[in-house]
């Protein structure tokens, strides 16, 4: 499995979260915005999601 599956895979397990607390995780990751060399992997799979999109804009 591809590590972009797997961070899929990880993102719809947290589909179950409150739209509005997916909403405060994905504005955290942008105002705290890291390298992916920083990002720690234990962070909640919504912000290194929204981190990744960051990464492509």
């Amino acid at each position: 499995m591809s590590s972009m599956s797997v961070a899929f895979a990880d993102v719809e397990e947290a589909s179950e979260i409150d739209p509005i607390e997916e909403i405060r995780l994905r504005t955290w990751a942008r105002r705290n915005y890291a390298p992916r060399e920083e990002r720690s992997h234990d962070w909640h799979p919504i912000i290194l999601d929204e981190m990744e999109r960051k990464d492509s804009e």
